[in-house]
């Protein structure tokens, strides 16, 4: 049996535009994107290029965010978060057609739960995703979201905010 070696890619930060205040814990793979004032970026996060994240956002690690996602101010995405632009609207990948990929938005205050899957959607501001969800549609009204796919669970109360904040 023969035995080739692998061509090995490390993990790097290139051609990121920080804003001030930033943490960004290694190993993380950052490119062509921008990451607003007062972020904290955690282990093992995979950014592509052109997302857009705003400011004093928490991203955890082992989250994946695709090219074509912008994430508003105050957001936290949990452990493990997927953004999806590939739809596989052929039967299958697109293969780097960008033609073919749809862009996310978040909006500012949305948290969204450990290994929750986000398709290309919009999510309006106060918005909570529960861990382990699939957001399929956008999401036109704050609250509280959870599911496969996830639905409108209740309104958040102001005590909900403040909680997620002392975590």
């Amino acid at each position: 049996m023969s035995s080739f070696a692998p061509r090995i890619i490390e993990s790097r930060i290139v051609d990121v535009t920080f804003g001030e205040k930033v943490t960004v814990v290694q190993p993380a793979n950052l490119y062509g994107c921008r990451i607003g004032a007062g972020c904290f970026v955690g282990p093992f996060v995979e950014i592509q290029k052109d997302v857009r994240i705003g400011e004093r956002t928490k991203i955890q690690s082992h989250a994946f965010i695709c090219e074509l996602v912008e994430i508003g101010d105050d957001c936290f995405i949990s452990h493990g978060a997927m953004f999806v632009n590939d739809l596989f609207q052929t039967g299958g990948p697109a293969r780097g057609n960008r033609a073919l990929w749809k862009s996310t938005r978040i909006g500012n205050n949305v948290s969204i739960g450990t290994n929750a899957t986000i398709l290309p959607v919009s999510i309006c501001d106060h918005v909570v995703i529960g861990a382990g969800s699939v957001v399929t549609r956008d999401i036109t009204k704050p609250g509280i979201y959870a599911g496969n796919p996830a639905r409108f669970l209740r309104r958040a109360e102001r005590g909900d905010r403040e909680k997620r904040s002392s975590d």
